[in-house]
Order: structure tokens, then sequence, then C-alpha cells
């Protein structure tokens, strides 16, 4: 395990990484910054309020995903378009993730 340091909202924070997803996580706090300067993160603004707003723009962006695709066993869902399956997977076990950090730093430091 290593340790990243993500800027998001003005704010450092450090979280583990498995070794070898260094770059990964560095990529999701990208993700998670934008979205905290999207919506407008005022300075006063609590961290756990900030993050919350950041993780409900993605979980809508994921929503958004699903909407577009087609039901399971639909005789829509050509082999090509199966990758776009598995992307999805992906995305919603990173929103996960998020999700999860989210609810960390939203905890008092001990």
């Amino acid at each position: 395990m290593s340790n990243v340091t993500l800027t998001i909202g003005g704010r450092p924070y450090t979280v583990s990484a498995a070794h070898g997803e260094e770059t990964h996580i560095e990529m999701l706090g990208r993700m998670v910054a934008d979205r905290v300067t999207r919506g407008g993160a005022s300075p006063g603004q609590s961290e756990a309020r900030m993050l919350l707003f950041a993780a409900l723009m993605l979980a809508d962006e994921l929503h958004e995903l699903h909407k577009q695709l087609p039901p399971p066993g639909s005789a829509e869902l050509e082999p090509e378009a199966r990758p776009a399956a598995a992307v999805i997977a992906r995305i919603e076990s990173l929103a996960a993730r998020v999700e999860k950090l989210a609810a960390n730093l939203a905890e008092p430091a001990s």
C-alpha cells in the first residue's frame, strides 16, 4: 500500500492505494475535484456536504448511462455493446468506492 494525496475543493486528502493503483486513484480524485468545482463548492462548506454533492453528480451521470443501456437479455445487446456494460460495471464499482471515501471523510478524526 502507498499513500496518494488528492486535492479536492482546495483541501488535501491522503488516501491509501494498492501498489500500481496510484495513477488510477489520482485520476478518480481529479474526477471528484472536477465535480466539486462544477458544483460550486464554497470555502465555508463542510467537507461532507462538498463530497456529498460530488457523489450525487457522479451518481446522476451513472444513472444517465444506465438509462441508455438496453435491458439485460435484450436483443439490442449486441456483442459490440457488451464492453459498454463492462464500463458501466466499472463505473458503478468506482462510484461505490467514492461513496465509501466520502463516508470515511465525513467521520470525525480520532
